[in-house]
């Protein structure tokens, strides 16, 4: 008899927000990997759940290694429980190469649904969100690039990012989007010291440079509708403003042209403009 993988939703902070069903998987799964033991044990005092099933670690490094057992033990007919330190596996945590282990060796994938940092703080952010889009966790270089290649997203935005490197991201999102962009930063989702500040990318950047702690989520609403209304002289200050922060003429241009939506020849010529006497 064939076994399955099973992708719990662990909580963000409240061990309350775990219903019943992956309380009776947790208690009854063969195998519960996990990234972090102490946590799984941890999690188990606080749901009072006992479970019998072998226990073993599945992060960044040993998870290749860790693949062939796990998808031998589903083949043999055993449930792996996958859990990750908070929200659902796969989403900018452990879990998709399992899964797609899983899936190439006819093994049942199924979920026990849960809580997800990027669901939860973009229903809070009181930004639109029919339509958007998850960006994952920032790079630690060229982030800047990485939003200049999201000026003109017209969906709202959501980022993970560290504590210790929010108030550069939004510097540089700042830089990059514009300062009136509106974002909100989501801090220690569901937990005591929740917290959700709203604004704008620039007042965000300066209220998140006296230091921020705790797990953070990033909201950014999407470009505005539409090529930007701005004068030659505004186009050629902000060309001049994405120099001043050290980015090439030409990149300086590519970034104004993305944010504003407007032919890369207007702004071009508005910049030959400024710097003619």
């Amino acid at each position: 008899m064939a076994g399955r993988l099973v992708l719990g939703g662990a909580p963000l902070g409240q061990p309350g927000d775990v219903g019943p069903r992956l309380r009776a998987v947790m208690a009854e799964a063969d195998v519960l990997a996990c990234e972090d033991t102490r946590r799984l044990h941890r999690l188990a005092q606080d749901l009072e759940v006992t479970f019998t099933g072998r226990v073993v670690t599945f992060h960044e490094t040993v998870e290749a290694s860790r693949l062939p057992g796990l998808v031998a033990a589903m083949q043999a007919g055993q449930t792996v429980l996958l859990l990750t330190d908070a929200g659902m596996p796969s989403v900018s945590d452990p879990g998709y190469t399992l899964v797609r282990a899983a899936v190439e060796a006819g093994v049942l994938v199924t979920s026990v649904p849960g809580p997800s940092a990027v669901t939860t703080a973009l229903a809070v952010s009181g930004l639109p969100c029919d339509r958007f889009t998850f960006e994952g966790f920032l790079p630690r270089r060229g982030r800047r690039t990485s939003f200049t290649a999201l000026a003109a997203e017209p969906r709202t935005m959501v980022f993970f990012e560290s504590p210790h490197r929010l108030a550069d991201a939004l510097v540089d999102a700042a830089a990059v989007l514009g300062d009136d962009r509106p974002a909100v930063v989501c801090r220690e989702l569901t937990k005591t010291h929740e917290e959700v500040v709203r604004g704008t990318l620039g007042s965000l950047a300066v209220w998140a440079a006296e230091g921020v702690r705790g797990e953070i989520t990033l909201v950014v609403a999407g470009a505005p509708a539409g090529p930007a209304d701005l004068t030659a002289d505004e186009l050629a200050a902000e060309v001049a403003r994405e120099e001043a922060a050290g980015e090439t003429r030409k990149d300086a241009i590519r970034a104004v042209v993305s944010r504003t939506g407007l032919p890369k020849r207007v702004v071009y010529d508005a910049v030959v403009a400024a710097k003619t006497p």
